[in-house]
């Protein structure tokens, strides 16, 4: 398996460590990460954690256009100024720094929830009215698929 699925929550511990989960691990390892690029989320409480090809992949975007446009700007200070990087540690945990925590909330337990070719970092109780969201709007979807083919 080489994608992020599936959730998990773990606890951070008194030196603000947390493990990633263990699958998530696997996956890292299969790609060769041993740092990683946290973005803070722009849209909801979250950080989301990838390898540098996540943040190659905002650097293109940038890239292709006008370096003298407001947005060029705008999105380097997104990717840049709300970015850190992660170090995984020997036993796969990552310190969960001020820059995390405060953007989400996060105090005691992390949840992590895969994304695919990525995977975020929510405070759990956040994550879990975000699903509920997710999945209220999927049901409205299905129940209204004419309906211009975008949820509320």
């Amino acid at each position: 398996m080489d994608r992020f699925l599936s959730s998990a929550v773990n606890r951070i511990d008194a030196k603000g460590r947390v493990s990633v989960p263990a699958h998530f691990r696997s996956v890292l390892s299969k790609r060769g990460y041993s740092e990683l690029y946290a973005l803070q989320g722009l849209s909801e409480p979250v950080v989301d954690v990838g390898g540098l090809d996540l943040l190659d992949r905002y650097e293109q975007q940038i890239s292709a256009q006008n370096p003298f446009l407001q947005a060029t700007d705008d999105m380097s200070l997104y990717c840049h100024g709300d970015g850190t990087f992660l170090k995984l540690d020997q036993d796969g945990r990552i310190t969960v720094p001020d820059f995390v925590r405060e953007h989400t909330g996060i105090t005691s337990d992390v949840a992590f929830v895969g994304r695919g070719t990525f995977f975020q970092m929510w405070e759990p109780s956040r994550f879990q009215e975000h699903r509920s969201q997710v999945r209220e709007r999927l049901l409205r979807l299905r129940q209204h698929p004419s309906g211009g083919g975008h949820p509320e």
